[in-house]
Parts: C-alpha cells; sequence; structure tokens
C-alpha cells in the first residue's frame, strides 16, 4: 500500500525520425516503460511521454531524396516508429513530434525569455559552404582526410579510426557529402546560447544528487576545460523553427528537441481536462520529472537543458538517468554503418516480452553497456520465464479445472505466502532505483522457492491417492497463488503475459492485492502463456539482419550447453582454438566469498555468495574436496563475472570462481594481490 500519491513525468529521449528503430534504441524504451508501469502499479499518478526529433538538416536532405516534403516522410516513419513501440507493449501516454504548433510555440517564447534576459548572443563565423547546393554543412556532411592519423573518408567532426576530434575546418581535402563539391569557406551570422553564464548554477546542480555519480563526474571534465557559449542557429535552407525575428534562421535541432518533452506534454494537456501544464513544469512545481538516455546525450540534458531552463524561468528535471550502449554478441551496433537488427526484424520472429525481461534482467542504475548474447538471451528465457515461471502454472492448474471444480482451496500453511510477500518492498525499492537486474534475481528466487515446494509435494502423486485430495487441492491452490504474486511482481516487465495471467486468474494484478485471500475463488481454463525460444527463431533474425550484424555465432545456439559441474577441473583434451575476440569477451572480477555452505547430498559443490562490490551472485564451485566453507568466507577470488548463469538441480549458478590444480585436495582457488577490490575488474 502506498502512503501518498506522486505526481510523475517521465521521458525517454526522442527517436530521430529519418529511420527505423533498433534493438539499441529499444533498451531505453524497455527500461523507461518498466520504471513507468511500476510507477502507475504502486498507485502513483505517472505519465510517460515521447515525440519523433522531426527537424534538422538530415531530414531535409533524406525527404529530397525520396522526392516527398519533409513533413511527408516524418509522418511516414512516425508511423513505424508508433507500430513498433506498440508492438514492444511500450505505453505511452503521449507521442506526439517536435514538428508541432505546441513545440513551435514553447521553442519561441524560451528563446525569447533568453534574449530579453541577455544570454543570446550573435558574432560571425566562418563555415564550410557547398557552392553547387548553396548550403551551409553541418559537421557529420562534410568528410575528408583526419588532420591527425591521415586516414581517409573520416566526418568533420571527429576520426572513426584514430577517435581524435577536430573542427571541421581542419579536415583535409574536405567534400561535401552532399554533392561531392569542394566546400568553400563563407562568413555568416549566428546566435550563441551563453552557456558560461549558468556556471556556478550547474556546478551546484549536477552534485545535487539529480545525477549518477559517474555522469556528475564526467561532467566535470566541461568544468576543467571551461564552458563555451552554444551556437543554437542554423542558416537556410533547414527543416525546422524560424527563430522569432531573424529571416531565413533557424533554431538547431538540438535547441527544440528537448523543449519537445514539454511540447509532447502540452499536448496530452490540451486533450485531457484533468491535467495541468503548469502543475509539471512551473518553478513552484511539486512534480517529479524524469529524463531516461543513452549516455551519448548527457551533455545535451545535463549542462544545455538546465541552463536554458533555468535562464527561461523553468523548472529543472528531478533527475537524469543515463545508460549505455546495446551491442549485440559482443559487437558495437553503429546506425551510421547499418550494424543493427531493427525492432521490426525482432517482432516478426520473437515475442517482445522475451527481450523485455532479458533486458530488464541485465539493467541496473549505473551507466554500463549490455550485451545482447543471443546464446545467454535464449538459455535465460527458457530457464527463467518458461522452466521456472509459467512452469509453476502448468505443473498445477490442470488439476484445479479437472478434479476441484476451478476453484482455488483455502490453504492451512501461509509461510511460503509470508515468504513471497516480505519481498515486496524490497524488490519496490529495486524497481524505484533501476536496479532491475537485481529484482529480477529476487523474484526468481522466489519461483525456485516455488517449484522446490511444487515438486517436493507432488501432488500429480497426492490425486491419486483417495486420501489425499485436499492436501492435492492445497498445494496447487498454494502453488497458483505464489505464481499470482510472482506474475504482480513481474507485471512492469512483462505486461502482456500479466493481461493473460488476468484472463486465466480472472482478476487484476495490483501491488495493493498482493495478500489477497483467493479460498474459492474460481480461475479459467489453463491455457499455454509462452512458448520456448527455439534455435530457429534466432537464426531467422540473424539471417535478415545478415548484411548489418557483425561477429554472430549460431552454431553456439545449435549445441547442448555443457552437464558437468560448474568448475569441476579435468584431464580433457585441449578444446579447439577460440579467437582473442572470444577471449576478451569473458569478464573477471574481484570478488569477495561473502558466504560458503555446504550443499546436502552434493559431493564436489560448495555455495558460495560473491560480493561484486554492490552486486552479490550465486555460485556452486566443484572445490568441496580442496575446501571446508568457513576456509573461504572473507577471502577474496577472482570470478567470471558474465558467465551465462545455469540452472542446476540445487538453483542457479550465476558464475564460475577461477580455480587450477590436479584435483581432489590441490585445487587452488585463484586469489588476487594485495589493494584489490570487489568489483574491480582483472586485465
Amino acid at each position: 500500500m502506498t502512503k501518498s500519491q506522486r505526481k510523475i513525468l517521465v521521458t525517454s529521449a526522442l527517436p530521430y525520425a529519418n529511420g527505423p528503430i533498433h534493438l539499441g534504441h529499444m533498451l531505453e524504451y524497455i527500461q523507461t516503460d518498466i520504471w513507468s508501469r511500476f510507477q502507475k502499479l504502486r498507485g502513483h499518478e505517472c505519465h510517460y511521454i515521447c515525440a519523433d526529433d522531426a527537424h534538422g538538416t538530415p531530414i531535409m536532405l533524406k525527404a529530397q531524396q525520396m522526392g516527398i516534403t519533409p513533413e511527408e516522410m516524418i509522418a511516414q516513419v512516425q508511423k513505424e516508429h508508433q507500430q513498433d513501440f506498440a508492438d514492444f507493449n511500450i505505453q505511452f501516454d503521449n507521442f506526439h513530434s517536435t514538428h508541432s504548433e505546441e513545440n513551435r510555440i514553447l521553442a519561441s517564447d524560451i528563446y525569447l525569455k533568453l534574449r530579453d534576459g541577455g544570454y543570446i548572443k550573435t558574432k560571425t563565423i566562418s563555415q564550410l559552404y557547398d557552392p553547387e547546393k548553396l548550403m551551409f554543412l553541418p559537421d557529420r556532411f562534410v568528410k575528408g582526410t583526419c588532420p591527425k592519423c591521415k586516414s581517409e573518408d573520416q566526418y568533420g567532426d571527429n576520426c572513426d579510426n584514430c577517435g581524435a576530434t577536430y573542427s571541421t575546418t581542419d579536415l583535409i581535402n574536405p567534400k561535401s557529402a552532399v554533392s561531392g563539391a569542394t566546400p568553400i569557406m563563407k562568413d555568416t551570422e549566428h546566435f550563441f546560447f551563453d552557456l558560461p553564464a549558468f556556471e556556478g548554477m550547474l556546478k551546484e546542480w549536477i552534485q545535487s544528487g539529480s545525477l549518477q555519480q559517474e555522469m556528475a563526474n564526467k561532467l566535470n571534465e566541461w568544468f576543467e576545460q571551461g564552458l563555451k557559449q552554444w551556437d543554437i542557429s542554423r542558416d537556410a535552407p533547414y527543416f525546422g523553427f524560424e527563430i522569432p525575428d531573424a529571416p531565413g534562421k533557424f533554431f538547431y535541432v538540438w535547441l527544440d528537441a528537448p523543449i519537445g518533452y514539454m511540447g509532447s506534454f502540452k499536448n496530452l494537456c490540451d486533450k485531457r481536462d484533468d491535467l495541468n501544464f503548469d502543475d509539471f513544469w512551473s518553478l513552484d512545481s511539486t512534480a517529479e520529472v524524469y529524463h531516461f538516455i543513452g549516455k551519448d546525450i548527457v551533455y545535451f540534458h545535463s549542462l544545455f537543458w538546465p541552463a536554458m531552463l533555468e535562464g527561461a524561468g523553468i523548472r529543472k528535471p528531478t533527475s537524469v538517468y543515463a545508460h549505455g550502449y546495446v551491442t549485440v554478441n559482443g559487437a558495437k551496433m553503429s546506425k551510421s554503418k547499418g550494424t543493427f537488427i531493427k525492432a521490426r526484424t525482432y517482432l516478426d520472429n520473437l515475442d517482445p516480452e522475451y527481450l523485455r525481461y532479458y533486458y530488464a534482467a541485465k539493467l541496473n542504475s549505473r551507466i554500463d553497456d549490455l550485451d545482447l548474447n543471443l546464446e545467454d538471451f535464449a538459455q535465460r528465457v527458457n530457464s527463467d520465464l518458461v522452466g521456472k515461471l509459467v512452469n509453476l502454472a502448468s505443473r498445477t492448474a490442470g488439476f484445479i479445472s479437472k478434479r476441484f471444480d476451478g476453484k482455488l482451496a483455502k490453504v492451512s500453511d501461509s509461510s511460503l505466502t509470508d515468504i513471497f510477500l516480505a519481498k515486496s518492498e524490497v524488490i519496490a525499492e529495486l524497481y524505484e532505483t533501476r536496479e532491475f537486474g537485481k529484482a529480477m534475481r529476487e523474484i526468481m528466487a522466489l519461483a525456485d522457492i516455488a517449484n522446490a515446494y511444487v515438486a517436493d509435494a507432488a501432488p500429480w502423486q497426492l490425486v491419486k491417492q483417495d486420501d489425499k485430495q485436499d492436501e492435492a487441492h492445497q498445494v496447487c491452490s498454494n502453488a497458483l497463488n505464489l505464481f499470482r504474486i510472482l506474475v504482480t511482481y513481474l507485471k512492469p516487465v512483462l505486461p502482456k503475459l500479466a493481461e493473460n495471467v488476468e484472463g486465466f486468474l480472472q482478476l487484476t494484478l495490483t501491488w495493493d492485492n498482493l495478500s489477497q485471500d483467493l479460498a474459492g475463488h474460481e480461475i479459467a481454463t489453463f491455457k499455454a502463456l509462452m512458448q520456448r525460444i527455439e534455435p530457429k527463431s534466432i537464426e531467422a533474425i540473424i539471417d535478415a539482419s545478415k548484411e548489418n550484424l557483425q561477429a554472430t555465432n549460431t552454431d553456439a545456439l545449435k549445441t547442448e550447453a555443457p552437464k558437468q559441474a560448474v568448475n569441476q577441473l579435468e584431464l580433457d583434451p585441449i578444446s579447439p582454438e577460440i579467437s582473442f575476440e572470444d577471449f576478451a569477451k569473458i569478464d573477471l572480477r574481484i570478488a569477495r566469498i561473502s558466504k560458503a555452505e555446504h550443499i546436502e547430498k552434493a559431493n564436489k559443490l560448495l555455495r558460495l555468495e560473491l560480493d561484486l562490490g554492490g552486486e552479490t551472485k550465486q555460485v556452486f564451485a566443484g572445490i568441496k574436496s580442496a575446501y571446508a566453507p568457513e576456509d573461504l568466507v572473507g577471502k577474496l577470488t577472482v570470478m567470471v563475472a558474465n558467465l551465462a548463469p545455469r540452472t542446476m538441480k540445487f538453483g542457479d549458478s550465476e558464475g564460475m570462481v577461477l580455480a587450477a590444480g590436479p584435483g581432489g585436495k590441490d585445487l587452488f582457488i585463484l586469489e588476487p594481490h594485495e589493494g584489490a577490490q570487489p568489483g574491480m575488474r582483472v586485465k
């Protein structure tokens, strides 16, 4: 039960309206959607808004190439974007466009307030100009030879080969990417936002707790270098909003893009009588505003945007949350190079809830990159969602329908239910703090408990005995109640599954009714809720993206995982060679053994809890012959931290500790040098 209702506005970064949504994009929308759905599930007033980012030179030029107007192109792209989001179960309260009347009015109003406040400066600058297209060229539309490493065919602002950044005018032998002509230098008057005037406010704000600490630390580099005035104008021809009182001058796309959050919300308010724009955006607003973004646009959201808002007399966001990039099977995704899997390609082959769960299982509150390893993806979905979650209902629901008139029994022993309910606030806090991976581990640990309970009780045996019918009824009813609690916890992540479960259980899943007594409650006939991921579905996605996807390894999907115990060292033949790239994927981390214990009926395994400096993983290690549990507690060791979890009969093993030796008592865990700390990477 929530103590008080919060008023929350949450946004995702605006997708650019010149191309399709890919799985790298989807990380952010899934992350934000889970957080937004969680807030609503807890009973808060939460509005999730977004829009297409529809302005700029690339859109203008692409529309020209297609022989249509920019307005026609962005309308077509927006329709595709919205369909992709809807099919991934992204629940926007409003999805708009930056090319809207609301955004034009707000952008002009903010600009005029900044101008009247003395925060807009003008100066004449020299820029590269295409003499054939009669247009000034943005950095990304000039190519030439890098002035640092002399690599050819590099963009006008940075080199893909050596990573150097430079001024476009430093490029050697520059060519227009639009016409191929050699650009000329031409003077033009531009408008600049006086960012340095807000240095004191920004220094205070970025250390106020509104940003992740690693993000705040990175932003300090900008102050060390000295803040610069920000060029906010572009010359015609340009697709965007014309600057007030400045014919032929347009707002740079990054000026009106963040204002698009406000424009989309204003559009929503205008459609609803119960929403007031100023309640969320005025200086004295008590509402919370959160921006979820990728780490590549941190500067715009954490320096330029709050400074603009401050100068215009508008409240700043409560927090800006950044996430890392997505790789696929270890390969960098690049929109410009086409190395991405489109959202539609995925949707044509697999259930979107699989990806929602996998991303949730790997997300945390930091700015770490996330690797979509397709083998691990299939194994984790099959193990967690099909093998643990859905299996709990499929093993028990049939007995309720066939033998007990479809009605649940009064369960005399509530001990398991109490354990599950006791985790509600722990899981809620993990959702709130965006530690989704930890939340999924808590939930799946409960699923393990529930499945072990059903396996031990064996209702399929009980129903065969006349004197055990009541016990069988209670076991199945208890299992379904535990299943209900688990699906409620997962509802922000798996909304479609939750909807189907609500139909099956014939009740609504809410956080407030977690402890509801279901004695005598009637359920519907159980129908299959999820299917296993088959290798052919993954292969179909890879085949459809083969031109774009690098460094894939489909062979791994066609073989069964090895059955030997984790960490068992034997004198086996040397395995086939692997590439350096494969070896580089192994993430070795320092871990403190916080807990070690015997496992009943296990001859070789010990159960270890490994502290990675804020994250705990469970590992079953085949070192029982060499170590007593009490000798291990407190030791530092080295573990493989990114090993896909393996389901064993004792539970999930989430990594591997490194050990060596001939075996038996001569088996030694690898201990790091002095000064190592949990969580440190071993290189």
